[in-house]
């Protein structure tokens, strides 16, 4: 095997991905990221190492049939790469991840980091529930982004909860979030003044046309029916009585934006900026949710 640099190496890995036909969505959105961050991991580098830097850094054929044979793990699985690394970022906070529980993509996260949602809250936010919370990393960032808060990370599944925990450790944050198995909000009486919600919003449709990819992931945390939204019919009715007077929902719909409206078509939201447009994520207050 011949000398090859990290650029070169890089690119050799980001032409097979492309040629293998591989999909994305789970934390990069093309071949030539994907191409970095499993080289980087690989070799052991930091995955914010200065590319320009170390272009020209000789990569030996040990590491070359090491990252080559990651690569093609990676296409043979068709496993998330978040999988493969058992790491998955948001909003550059590092988080674990495995099979147990869907990779954390949540568009929450850049409201919570941005605060988008703060002026629906107050010096009276202080207790946040993250329904659906998957590997916990909605709850750890709000607890990261409001230290006085405490939080609620509910899931039904325990698979997920068990990766939850992992997390909740790693951020030391056991004193201040709270991880609880519950079929929605059946177990969870609340009162909340914030609710944060990545449901099951993926209708059928998208179900049936996913790529290998999401397969790979619990269904449980994707599948929302034919139009996506049973669970979301069953939050807004349980909701209201679990929040605060004052107390405001935050949902990610995605791409379902035309089933959500179908669904609800006079309900008030707030549709809230994110990398992915105006239309994926929305508050709700309580009181819109009660006339509702």
């Amino acid at each position: 095997m011949s000398a090859l640099s990290l650029s070169g190496l890089i690119t050799v890995s980001a032409e097979r991905l492309t040629q293998a036909g591989v999909a994305f969505g789970h934390g990069t959105l093309n071949a030539f990221d994907e191409a970095v961050w499993l080289v980087l991991w690989r070799l052991g580098l930091p995955l914010d190492t200065d590319l320009d830097e170390m272009a020209e850094q000789t990569v030996t054929p040990e590491q070359q049939a090491a990252c080559a044979a990651l690569i093609e793990e990676r296409i043979t699985t068709r496993k998330p790469a978040a999988y493969l690394t058992r790491e998955a970022w948001l909003q550059g906070v590092s988080f674990y991840i495995d099979e147990r529980a869907i990779v954390p993509r949540s568009l929450i996260a850049e409201v919570l980091a941005d605060g988008t949602i703060d002026a629906w809250l107050s010096d009276h936010t202080t207790r946040v529930l993250d329904l659906c919370t998957g590997n916990g990393s909605l709850a750890v960032l709000a607890a990261l982004a409001w230290p006085e808060v405490q939080v609620t990370g509910a899931d039904i599944s325990d698979d997920a909860l068990a990766v939850a925990a992992i997390n909740v450790a790693r951020h030391d944050l056991q004193e201040r979030v709270k991880l609880v198995h519950s079929d929605g909000l059946s177990v969870l009486p609340g009162p909340f003044d914030l609710i944060l919600c990545n449901p099951p919003y993926v209708c059928q449709a998208s179900m049936d046309a996913l790529p290998a990819e999401y397969l790979a992931e619990p269904e449980l945390a994707l599948a929302g029916g034919s139009d996506g939204m049973d669970f979301v019919r069953q939050l807004f009715k349980d909701a209201p009585l679990r929040m605060t007077e004052n107390g405001v929902l935050v949902l990610e719909i995605g791409n379902e934006v035309e089933h959500f409206i179908a669904a609800f078509p006079e309900l008030e939201v707030a549709w809230l900026d994110t990398s992915a447009g105006d239309d994926q994520v929305l508050l709700i207050t309580r009181e819109a949710l009660l006339h509702h």
